[in-house]
């Protein structure tokens, strides 16, 4: 790989990991409450989903982003 390349780094920041982290412990979730019946709280799970990439697009506004100001890279 050259190193003029303009590499993306994959999303390796702390708004990527909350987004994915968020939205796996959701869908998670939902699959134990629908295997359990408990519709209210599949719908919950599906909520709290839905807030994984809202999350990520917050802190990625704040600067924990792929090259944001308060990112490691």
């Amino acid at each position: 790989m050259s190193a003029n390349s303009a590499e993306p780094g994959h999303g390796d920041s702390l708004a990527a990991w909350v987004t994915v982290s968020v939205v796996i412990v959701a869908f998670s979730l939902g699959t134990l409450f629908f295997w359990l019946d408990q519709a209210l709280l599949v719908w919950a799970s599906a909520g709290l989903a839905a807030l994984g990439p809202i999350a990520g697009w917050y802190l990625k506004r704040a600067g924990f982003g792929v090259g944001g100001s308060k990112s490691k890279n």
